[in-house]
């Protein structure tokens, strides 16, 4: 099982940004922050792979963004944002090897708006993603077997900024993490809403690799209630990240073919 990624740019103070006012960033700090993140993403079990490096461009470790990843197919999407489009392409050819290589080629989709839950793809309408974009996907995604849904947001920079698929709890249910000022949960079939602690809304972000669930630390109970649940929970410092708009899930591209 592998995981995808993308080093820190030097520029990325020069980040986009839509519901954070511009603070400074060290960028050692960060390029610190995420080697953190890819040695969480080994201790899962996955092989971290390394995507080209984009040192001009602001944004580039937030892969998530650049790509889908549905079993054996990478779809290339259009990110919302015009600097972000030229990270499309060398994304596209990292993954060229491992997957068969798609590209949705009109309006607008980020994929941190991409939430799956088995063969459904619920995709948010938000300001990085459009109603053709949403389109164009389900298209797309028909023929390798998927079915899209829109979904609503508010308050937030993507869908998967407020609501997670965090697996099945000990007892088998289908959990579903979900920051409640952002994300009506009934839009999502076949799972169990469970609410992020009050005045955690950053932990509604998490990262499912394997058995374990990352997430941002500084979230303690709503990481107590997953570990409850039986999940496995590494919390990591992303704080310098995070002045980026940046979210755990983010950062990664992740096969889920070898999945327990």
């Amino acid at each position: 099982m592998k995981a995808f990624t993308r080093a820190v740019s030097p520029r990325i103070s020069e980040c986009e940004l839509t519901h954070l006012d511009r603070s400074p960033i060290d960028r050692a700090m960060a390029a610190s922050q995420h080697a953190c993140y890819e040695q969480a993403l080994r201790d899962a079990g996955l092989e971290v792979v390394r995507l080209p490096e984009l040192p001009d461009c602001p944004d580039a470790v937030f892969v998530e963004d650049t790509a889908l990843l549905l079993d054996g197919h990478a779809v290339i999407t259009r990110p919302g944002i015009a600097s972000r489009m030229g990270e499309t392409e060398t994304t596209a050819a990292g993954l060229h090897e491992h997957f068969e290589v798609h590209r949705i080629e009109r309006g607008f989709v980020d994929g941190g708006d991409v939430l799956r839950i088995g063969r459904t793809l619920y995709v948010g309408a938000s300001t990085r993603t459009d109603a053709d974009g949403i389109t164009a996907l389900a298209e797309l995604a028909a023929a390798l077997g998927y079915d899209v849904r829109q979904a609503e947001l508010r308050d937030c920079l993507h869908l998967k900024t407020a609501v997670t698929f965090a697996g099945p709890d000990l007892r088998g249910t289908p959990v579903l993490l979900y920051a409640e000022r952002s994300v009506d949960p009934s839009q999502f079939a076949g799972v169990e809403p469970l609410r992020v602690a009050e005045g955690e809304a950053g932990a509604a972000n998490a990262l499912r690799a394997r058995a374990m669930l990352i997430m941002a630390a500084g979230n303690p109970t709503t990481a107590g209630m997953l570990r409850d649940r039986g999940f496995r929970v590494a919390e990591l410092e992303v704080s310098e990240l995070q002045k980026a708009e940046a979210g755990v899930t983010c950062m990664s591209l992740i096969d889920e073919r070898a999945r327990d």
